[in-house]
């Protein structure tokens, strides 16, 4: 019985996830510039924290002392691109299912905007308190 639930796993899956290896990751790296470039081109919140990240991200590196203070002011930089994919592609998805007005739509996009508003918070409260700590308290 186990056997025939493993078959009809595989054959339920999606063709395009049966590659393994270097090809597969291969396939990712693509899809995954695909992604960046639909972000970019249809996403305007995308954009600007993009624009945020490239400016912010070498002045992390530049007035990071250590490894760790670099890392602590890029990786918000880096989480708030993510956090945008990530509310992005539940705004496509709720939208590819239906374009009608549902509450539970609405709160899935609320939530994917709460997602980023409270990493913006991040980003600045860490930025913050590194410049307060670093060069105001000394």
């Amino acid at each position: 019985m186990k056997n025939n639930n493993k078959k009809q796993h595989k054959v339920n899956r999606n063709s395009k996830k049966g590659k393994k290896g270097l090809s597969r990751i291969y396939n990712a790296l693509f899809y995954s510039l695909d992604g960046i470039k639909a972000a970019w081109v249809d996403e305007v919140a995308f954009r600007q924290i993009a624009v945020m990240a490239v400016i912010f991200i070498p002045i992390g590196i530049f007035l990071g002392e250590s490894w760790i203070e670099k890392i602590l002011l890029v990786l918000p930089c880096v989480l708030c691109l993510v956090v945008e994919l990530i509310n992005s592609a539940i705004e496509n998805i709720v939208d590819l299912i239906s374009l009608e007005i549902n509450p539970l739509a609405k709160k899935a996009k609320d939530m994917g905007s709460a997602m980023q508003f409270i990493m913006c918070l991040f980003f600045v409260f860490v930025w913050i308190s590194y410049v307060v700590c670093k060069y105001i308290l000394l």
